[in-house]
């Protein structure tokens, strides 16, 4: 098998996200999801992650879970736009960040600017030194 073979495909890993957003967005657990489709919570990471694919009868258990459509955890993912639905996936999938996005969304718009420029300078800050040409 090779390498390209073990990788999740975007598909499975960008549909995953939207199970998981939808799921946060209820103030469900991984858990709490788990027991309403009928599999343990490990199946559900492994959804939301994309390393397991589902089939369709899957998906609408969790879509019917989730009290949406499952139009609405697919909808405009594609293998002709999957790339650009992939690097956010990627960014969103690091931890935390959907819990900083959510929480940088909240916040007033006056807020926003100074919160960006302080996590800016803490990369910059965090970042490894560049060699001089």
């Amino acid at each position: 098998m090779s390498e390209q073979d073990r990788k999740p495909h975007p598909l499975d890993v960008a549909a995953g996200q939207r199970i998981r957003e939808r799921r946060r967005s209820l103030g469900l657990s991984q858990q709490q999801l788990a027991r309403s489709v009928g599999v343990t919570f490990q199946q559900i990471q492994k959804y939301e992650l994309g390393s397991n694919r589902m089939g369709v009868s899957r998906l609408a258990q969790i879509a019917f879970a989730l009290s949406c459509r499952v139009q609405d955890l697919v909808e405009g993912l594609d293998a002709g736009n999957i790339g650009q639905v992939e690097p956010l996936n990627r960014l969103l999938s690091e931890a935390n960040a959907l819990e900083l996005l959510e929480t940088y969304a909240a916040l007033p718009a006056r807020f926003r600017g100074a919160l960006l420029q302080h996590a800016k300078a803490l990369a910059a800050a965090c970042a490894p030194p560049q060699e001089a040409p």
